[in-house]
């Protein structure tokens, strides 16, 4: 054997190899940092246990869960009371919504149903039955987008249900899992990570995480106090007139009015 030869190869190989980890490192996104102004400060129904949130129309939607007090309700930004409401049957746990061509789609949790409506008379026009959890959900004016406790973004067709395609969301850690309620922006999804007080902007097209905000003092930031039964931060809506986010918790008593930049 040539020593030289087998010498000279190692020192190749292990040179190609710090060059396809260091090509990969140089890939990693380490998310910037998304700051963020509380513009306005609304009230929020505190027995709501929000899971969806959404701006049509110049209203406000709300998917409240919980076996028993799950509701779909269109709200009044201004008094926070509903304006019109259904509860759902107390077998299901509704989760997150999002409104696409004049419909109302509404995810429950372990119950394999997602629910469409009528997004001016509420009427249930039909439903889908899929396998997982129903967690968050959105669309990007054509695919109905949702998750279901995993890195994993659903695309679905949706006057069929069927799945288009899925896509791994990460950050520089690697996969992000327990991705939860969705918003679609501008052509980036913002995303709540359940119990973790932090916005997520992710690219959907690749599933990279681009930014994050920490919205952990923002009770602190208003000077509001945080009721009693307040649970985690979740829920995001975007009104697209006024370039304005709404965000909130479960049994939040506010609703916060927030720019990003």
């Amino acid at each position: 054997m040539n020593y030289k030869i087998f010498s000279l190869s190692v020192l190749l190989l292990a040179a190609c190899q710090n060059n396809d980890s260091d090509s990969n490192n140089a890939n990693v996104i380490v998310p910037a940092t998304m700051n963020y102004t509380v513009t306005n400060i609304y009230p929020h129904d505190s027995t709501s246990f929000t899971e969806g949130l959404e701006w049509f129309d110049n209203s406000l939607y709300e998917s409240g869960g919980e076996y028993e007090k799950s509701t779909l309700v269109k709200v009044d930004l201004k008094t926070g009371k509903d304006v019109q409401k259904i509860n759902l049957a107390k077998e299901y746990f509704g989760e997150g919504i999002t409104i696409l061509n004049g419909k109302i789609y509404q995810l429950t949790y372990k119950e394999g149903k997602c629910f469409v409506y009528d997004v001016k008379t509420f009427n249930k026009l039909k439903e889908f039955d899929y396998n997982g959890q129903g967690w968050g959900m959105t669309n990007d004016g054509k695919s109905l987008i949702m998750d279901d406790s995993t890195d994993k973004l659903i695309f679905r067709d949706p006057n069929t249900f069927e799945i288009i395609k899925k896509v791994s969301v990460t950050d520089n850690n690697g996969p992000l899992s327990e991705i939860n309620e969705l918003e679609y922006v501008e052509g980036f999804i913002y995303s709540n990570v359940w119990q973790r007080d932090i916005i997520v902007k992710i690219n959907p097209a690749t599933g990279a995480v681009v930014a994050k905000a920490d919205l952990s003092k923002i009770w602190n930031a208003t000077g509001e106090t945080q009721n009693d039964r307040a649970d985690v931060l979740n829920g995001i809506a975007y009104d697209s007139t006024q370039k304005r986010f709404f965000v909130t918790g479960k049994n939040w008593s506010k609703l916060f009015e927030v720019t990003f930049n």
